[in-house]
């Protein structure tokens, strides 16, 4: 599976959710930071790839997109949203209902502990 986030930094944005789950980025050329799982190779069926692409249109609107980050217990879930604050997320300044019924952090680079899987936005 391919997964395609536009960017405004491609490299930024892909190191960073690189970093997040500790996976390698590589660059099939300028404008685009691909984030795989360290060890696969492309393609890999039973693998999910990211490709982080530079947009150089004007942004109209924002680019988003909403990972949700599976954690195994509460400490396990502090331990990860401590990572990704060392990483550059920022806690949220408010919080709002999603339609899947989990809470959601406002765009910005955010990181929210009140979701049950420690919902993690970057915008860059």
């Amino acid at each position: 599976m391919q997964i395609n986030i536009k960017a405004r930094d491609d490299s930024a944005l892909g190191q960073f959710w690189a970093d997040a789950p500790g996976w390698g980025v590589s660059s099939e050329g300028p404008g685009v930071t691909n984030v795989e799982p360290v060890g696969l190779t492309w393609p890999d069926p039973a693998a999910l790839y990211i490709d982080v692409v530079t947009v150089p249109d004007p942004e109209t609107v924002r680019y988003r997109v909403h990972v949700d980050l599976a954690t195994t217990s509460a400490a396990h879930q502090a331990e990860l949203v401590t990572h990704l604050q060392d990483l550059g997320a920022t806690p949220p300044t408010s919080v709002r209902a999603t339609s899947h019924g989990r809470s959601s952090p406002t765009p910005r680079a955010t990181t929210s502990a009140s979701s049950a899987l420690g919902a993690t936005e970057r915008d860059l």
